[in-house]
């Protein structure tokens, strides 16, 4: 039997060459793109499932860290957020006490014949009998008792007792108060009286004064207790009593007692006692 004669290698390679050159004409042409596609598929597949996976125990393995690092930063937020707060408040109680400050100098201004220091309202009275503050200044500022104490919209009291620091000052609202006041326009004297629930009323008013609502209350200057012309309240009603020998009227302060947070002390104006002079009614 005769054997057959090995191939030459050259002839091999040719045939290898010529096999290489027809599968890049055959890519070039687009003839091998459904086959490339069909070949691949399996491995693209398997790659997107591979690496769904590794994603999702990335994710896994990683979100506690995330987690505690959202809730760091959130805490971080919130503080933030709450001494972002707290600088609004204190910057909108500077302004509303520099507007105080301001409305007292215009008052001043408007008021040049007096001396005045401003104090502020350190405490208020815990009684529901009695209406007081207490101040931030005292004798060691010059502050004496029996000086008129006034807001910007009017009269607040006077300063009844004093230390070193600070003083006390009864309000026009307490029940001890009296004020001695005049109506404007109607031109009538009266006495202003405080009572223990805080509302102010005009006293001895003669039967024949003609006082309307809407009148304005300031202070007469008479008694010596305190300057004159210093705007007190306004007239809301008027009564009268048949068997009374004076009237009486309901008054509304100008000022707000409740908000009350500074103050102007009037600190040339002395108090005048002038009770020794009057006359002691002779007992019949």
């Amino acid at each position: 039997m005769e054997r057959l004669r090995p191939i030459p290698s050259w002839l091999s390679w040719a045939a290898l060459a010529l096999m290489g050159l027809g599968v890049v004409l055959l890519a070039l042409t687009g003839y091998l793109r459904p086959l490339l596609r069909l070949s691949t598929q399996p491995l693209i597949e398997i790659q997107t499932w591979a690496a769904r996976y590794v994603y999702t125990v990335r994710d896994y393995v990683s979100a506690p860290r995330d987690m505690e690092a959202l809730r760091r930063r959130n805490q971080e937020l919130e503080a933030e957020v709450a001494r972002l707060r707290a600088q609004v408040a204190q910057l909108q109680q500077q302004v509303a006490q520099l507007e105080v400050v301001a409305a007292l100098l215009d008052f001043a201004r408007e008021h040049p014949e007096h001396e005045y220091m401003v104090a502020l309202v350190i405490g208020r009275d815990p009684s529901p009998f009695l209406h007081y503050v207490i101040i931030n200044v005292g004798s060691d500022d010059g502050v004496r008792p029996g000086m008129p104490v006034v807001a910007a919209q009017g009269l607040v009291g006077q300063v009844e007792a004093v230390i070193p620091t600070a003083a006390r000052v009864r309000l026009i609202t307490d029940p001890g108060s009296r004020v001695n006041v005049r109506t404007t326009p109607s031109n009538v004297d009266a006495v202003l009286a405080g009572s223990i629930t805080g509302d102010l009323s005009l006293t001895l008013v003669p039967l024949e004064a003609k006082i309307q609502p809407g009148d304005l209350v300031i202070t007469s200057g008479l008694g010596g207790q305190y300057p004159p012309n210093i705007l007190v309240g306004q007239v809301v009603s008027t009564r009268k009593l048949g068997f009374a020998l004076f009237q009486e009227a309901t008054v509304q302060p100008v000022v707000d007692f409740a908000r009350l947070d500074a103050v102007l002390v009037v600190t040339n104006f002395r108090a005048v006692d002038i009770s020794p002079l009057i006359p002691t009614p002779i007992a019949p």
